[in-house]
């Protein structure tokens, strides 16, 4: 199975910035697409970003220029770079990795923005 470990949520003011950080473990393939997915109260999980083994991203239209996904494949980690952040962004953070053989959510990490 699959392991992964999320830290970096916290709390934090309009504007300010907050790095997010997954360790997955147990028995990880190459060719695999790791992501960040939230949740804020009362919504659907929604997807935040994705990358893929080979390093190519996407985001969701809400934080494209505003955070930076990035990944490093010797330490099976993945990142989430936050900055001017809002109040909006405010919710659960879910790492989530896809790969043959299924897919694997972390237990969330809290963000909150206050205004």
């Amino acid at each position: 199975q699959v392991q992964l470990v999320e830290s970096g949520g916290g709390l934090v003011q309009a504007g300010g910035s907050l790095r997010l950080s997954c360790a997955s473990s147990g028995r990880i393939f190459s060719g695999n697409v790791m992501g960040w997915y939230r949740q804020a109260p009362g919504k659907q999980r929604e997807l935040v970003a994705v990358i893929r083994s080979g390093g190519s991203t996407n985001y969701a239209d809400s934080v494209k220029g505003r955070f930076t996904i990035s990944r490093d494949n010797a330490k099976n980690t993945v990142y989430l770079q936050m900055n001017s952040l809002k109040p909006e962004d405010t919710g659960v953070y879910y790492c989530n990795l896809q790969q043959v053989g299924g897919s694997f959510w972390g237990q969330g990490t809290q963000v909150s923005v206050s205004s």
